[in-house]
């Protein structure tokens, strides 16, 4: 009851610099800003597809989550809050439902000369984010501020340094574990004519656990065979260096980062224990390391990159107990083409911690203002050079003037579904045509169609997907899509007869948009996948519903 009271006294406190002085921002003192995002659910069920079983398709039928975030500048002053509700949400777990609401971020910023100072919760990253990385993605119900006090530090008009304590965010608490770091980095040129650019930096993070970890890590390893058996550390240090360095159409970024040895669990080990219980996955004490780096190039109609990166040992959070994407403290950027299309974007591969050997070139040729050339390989590997992922993306623009806009072009993919998912799977090969055609009805009214046709032999099998669109700017749009298993596989969804069905998953949306004011209503059926943001990515259940989305800004 008083922790209750607490927070709503903490939240009344924050807030009251945006309602003491309603006038404040009409006499240009300060300003005031906003936005809103809800997103509603009704879960029709179909054990068809496999929409059914959990409390949403079973008897709840209704879920929502909504963020309201408020924030006003005065000055060198800073304020902000955020508002979080769940309802019935599956947000958390697509398989369960959570409910909840409270202040879900707040922060105090205060600029003093050279020294910035904030208090609450902030997000922040140090390099590539290899280290350390503080973010939010929504989607992916990842939200790991950190809840405590940052410094930083204006040396000089080049050079920054920036200290920092806290705890991770978790719902509307935070994880036991201390976290704390710093970080400084620059900018300095080297010569007169056609200088060398370059941009440093170093960085340094520790995490402290508490006591009831520890126990908890002495107690899974205790009855592990005597050979396997480790001591937990209460104190893991990672450190990084890296830096940017631009030099006419040449770009080159590196950055090369240490753990030092923690107890983390191999999921594909396996354990031993005194009772004779065998099963995958086993704690261990080791050292971590990834380097990462890429070298750019671009001139004229030419357009290249080309990246590699290695990790091992790296998963890093603040409880080795934690599984999926919970309690992560850094983040290691992927080693993949970001696809946009349906199924060009349908098996994304997430990025691996503890194994990891990749890279990826990418070329971009402009012909001509009208036509435009682009292929990306990508190949990741373990480090044991066992394939876990490549892919050949191939795609021509087209332009018609202001008239017309073609895009196509051809994706193979290797997909080792049996890391990336599931056991029981096998490699996925696929072969992925695509075209995007939008034309122009007026200056105002569009339509936009997209195809694609993927063609495998392995998971669900073989699909076509066709989506429509109609725009009339600047408030209204409609679309309509429809992705259809074409040739089904073994593990496809089948009647009661064990036959196989070839299942028609359509989409019907309209979305008005008014100012900074956006209104989207969608009906859905969505077949069981993988969805990925930036290599961190989750597997999701099928849906069959209706999704309602607002946003607002003000």
């Amino acid at each position: 009851m008083i922790k209750s009271l607490f927070s709503i006294v903490k939240g009344v406190l924050i807030i009251i610099p945006f309602i003491i002085n309603n006038n404040v921002c009409a006499q240009n003192k300060g300003t005031f800003s906003g936005g809103l995002e809800s997103n509603f659910n009704y879960f029709v069920r179909d054990t068809l597809i496999g929409a059914n079983d959990i409390p949403q398709y079973d008897h709840l039928l209704y879920g929502a989550e909504s963020w309201l975030d408020l924030k006003y500048k005065y000055g060198t002053w800073e304020f902000g809050v955020r508002f979080d509700m769940f309802n019935n949400s599956n947000l958390k777990d697509p398989k369960s439902t959570y409910s909840d609401q409270g202040i879900g971020n707040w922060y105090v910023k205060k600029k003093i000369k050279k020294l910035e100072i904030t208090g609450g919760h902030f997000y922040d990253q140090i390099g590539a984010g290899t280290i350390f990385r503080a973010y939010e993605e929504r989607a992916l119900f990842v939200e790991n501020s950190i809840y405590g006090i940052r410094l930083k530090y204006d040396i000089n008009d080049n050079w920054t340094a920036k200290i920092f304590t806290g705890r991770q965010k978790y719902l509307f608490g935070t994880y036991p574990a201390v976290i704390r770091g710093a970080n400084i980095e620059g900018f300095f040129t080297i010569g007169k004519d056609n200088p060398v650019s370059i941009a440093p930096g170093i960085g340094f993070i520790n995490r402290t656990h508490d006591d009831k970890t520890i126990s908890k890590l002495v107690n899974i390893v205790k009855n592990y065979l005597p050979e396997d058996q480790t001591a937990p550390v209460y104190n893991t240090c990672l450190g990084t260096v890296y830096s940017n360095i631009s030099y006419n159409s040449w770009s080159l970024y590196f950055e090369s980062s240490y753990k030092s040895p923690e107890m983390f669990k191999n999921p594909f080990l396996d354990k031993l224990e005194l009772t004779g219980d065998t099963t995958k996955g086993k704690y261990v004490k080791e050292a971590g390391s990834v380097i990462y780096t890429s070298l750019g190039y671009a001139k004229n109609k030419l357009g290249v990159t080309a990246e590699f990166k290695r990790t091992e040992n790296f998963d890093f959070r603040t409880d080795p107990t934690l599984l999926v994407n919970h309690g992560l403290i850094n983040f290691i950027p992927p080693m993949n083409r970001l696809n946009t299309y349906t199924l060009t974007a349908r098996y994304s591969p997430a990025t691996q911690l503890l194994s990891e050997k990749a890279y990826q070139l990418d070329i971009k040729y402009a012909f001509s203002r009208k036509l435009t050339f682009n292929v990306n390989f990508s190949n990741i590997s373990n480090l044991d050079d066992n394939l876990l992922y490549r892919e050949i993306f191939t795609e021509i623009l087209y332009k018609k003037g202001r008239k017309w806009r073609l895009v196509t072009g051809l994706q193979y993919q290797n997909y080792n579904q049996p890391v990336y998912e599931k056991e029981g799977t096998e490699m996925l090969i696929a072969y992925t045509p695509y075209l995007d055609f939008l034309f122009k009805l007026s200056r105002k009214k569009s339509i936009n169609i997209e195809a694609q046709y993927m063609h495998t032999k392995q998971d669900f099998g073989s699909w076509l997907n066709v989506f429509l669109e109609f725009s009339s700017a600047p408030h209204w749009s409609f679309e309509a899509s429809g992705m259809y298993n074409i040739k089904p596989s073994e593990k496809a969804p089948k009647d009661k007869n064990n036959k196989l069905l070839s299942i028609l998953y359509p989409s019907l949306g309209l979305t008005y948009t008014n100012g900074p004011n956006r209104y989207s209503l969608r009906y859905v059926k969505q077949v069981e996948g993988v969805v990925c943001s930036g290599g961190v990515c989750r597997l999701e259940p099928a849906f069959s519903g209706i999704k309602m989305n607002i946003t607002s800004r003000f």
